[in-house]
């Protein structure tokens, strides 16, 4: 077992402190959005190795010696590289509307790039890496979202209640009708495509349209029973004055978890995180193809043939409790699952579930994992890395200690 660093990004929507309390280390002075748990090239953790207390990023060490590290197992599924990518992610303003595309779709573009000439690095670059990026978040605190496509028709009611919100005697721009009219074909995919398609290629029709709406939700119009979904659209069009984002907001589910509650984000789904700190996990890559809120890179064509249409109830994950007392958040892919482990001052040791790699992060108390080969302590705000030699692992809380220790461990879902 290894102890580790990790790499704190300072993107400009990330809160100033969340991250520091959470963890229990003083505050930057600036902006804190995600720190990365894993092996990624872009921000690998760093490894204290025991024999002489040097430092090596993760992924380094993996190289030295993938079948001891990652396990032939996950090396067959998924190459000699550290598959998940585990963050904290505390989000202060609005990420950008986004999707991440299938695995055919990320080799296929990465490809494509590649054989254009693309830069890795350029801000015209869709595709980073050969990977897709399905991924999950666990809410740490209250957390705001959008996910996925409503239904059409309650996407309908919705504007419907916003064109009924113009003054007497003001008529609703055309748009709005335009959407609704959109939104009644019969394929409800097909129609989801029209009403996001008008909005992401409207242009300056668009930015005037959403002006006048945000004014006549702010004339004092009835927002009940969609508070959450307009008070998000006049949010939204704060930071982002006219984008189309904003108006999109409305043809998304908008997602309001409690602490405990979980989301899983497949390939294809349009989503945008809101506010709130959570633990995000990821298979490894940075394929992100954007689709309003942001100043970045927006490929039109490019979103449109990555987009998956289909309208989808809110994608929640609810926990697994395993006969060894283990709680699991199983998403529907293999490169990760997530385990809570809570462990109380009188409690007996949790098994970690580890199938090959995992990485451990505490959030509270202290823990103490012990293996066959070795042992780790880990107070609040510390890591470890776990090749997939060193299992099984337990997890304990340290004798003595009065406070309840949390901590979060990733691994495959091999």
């Amino acid at each position: 077992m290894y102890e580790i660093e990790n790499v704190l990004r300072d993107y400009a929507w990330g809160s100033t402190t969340a991250i520091a309390s959470l963890l229990g280390r003083p505050e930057s002075g600036g902006p804190e959005a995600e720190l990365w748990i894993g092996a990624h090239p872009d921000s690998p953790s760093v490894a204290r190795l025991p024999e002489d207390g040097s430092r090596r990023p993760v992924d380094a060490l993996i190289s030295s010696d993938p079948e001891h590290f990652l396990g032939a197992e996950s090396i067959s599924a998924f190459g000699p590289r550290l598959p998940f990518l585990a963050k904290i992610l505390a989000a202060a303003q609005p990420l950008s509307l986004q999707v991440h595309p299938s695995l055919e779709q990320a080799r296929e573009g990465f490809a494509r790039e590649n054989g254009a000439g693309i830069d890795p690095h350029a801000p015209n670059r869709n595709y980073r890496d050969d990977n897709h990026k399905p991924e999950m978040i666990f809410a740490l605190t209250p957390f705001e979202a959008l996910c996925g496509f409503r239904p059409a028709a309650e996407t309908r009611e919705i504007l419907q209640r916003v064109a009924g919100a113009f003054p007497e005697g003001a008529s609703s721009p055309a748009l709005l009708q335009a959407l609704i009219d959109d939104l009644a074909a019969t394929d409800e995919s097909a129609g989801l495509r029209r009403a996001f398609e008008r909005l992401i290629t409207g242009g300056q029709g668009v930015a005037e349209d959403t002006a006048l709406v945000v004014e006549a939700l702010l004339s004092g119009a009835a927002l009940e029973p969609y508070q959450a979904e307009l008070r998000t659209v006049i949010s939204l069009n704060e930071k982002y004055p006219g984008d189309p984002g904003v108006l999109i907001s409305l043809l998304l589910n908008r997602i309001s978890l409690k602490p405990g509650e979980a989301v899983y984000l497949p390939a294809g789904n349009v989503h945008a995180y809101l506010h709130g700190l959570g633990v995000e996990v990821m298979a490894s890559s940075d394929n992100v193809l954007r689709g309003g809120l942001t100043p970045k890179h927006v490929d039109v064509p490019e979103l449109l043939r990555t987009v998956d249409f289909r309208p989808v109830a809110v994608p929640m994950l609810d926990a697994e409790k395993t006969v060894m007392d283990q709680e699991l958040f199983r998403p529907p892919f293999k490169e990760f699952q997530l385990q809570r482990i809570e462990l109380g001052p009188d409690a007996g040791p949790v098994p970690l579930a580890q199938a090959g790699p995992a990485v451990v992060i505490v959030v509270a108390g202290e823990v103490y994992l012990d293996s066959p080969k070795g042992d780790l302590q880990l107070s609040r705000g510390g890591a470890a890395f776990i090749p997939a030699a060193d299992a099984p692992i337990n997890v304990h809380g340290v004798a003595g200690s009065t406070e309840p220790a949390l901590a979060f461990a990733v691994t495959t879902g091999l």
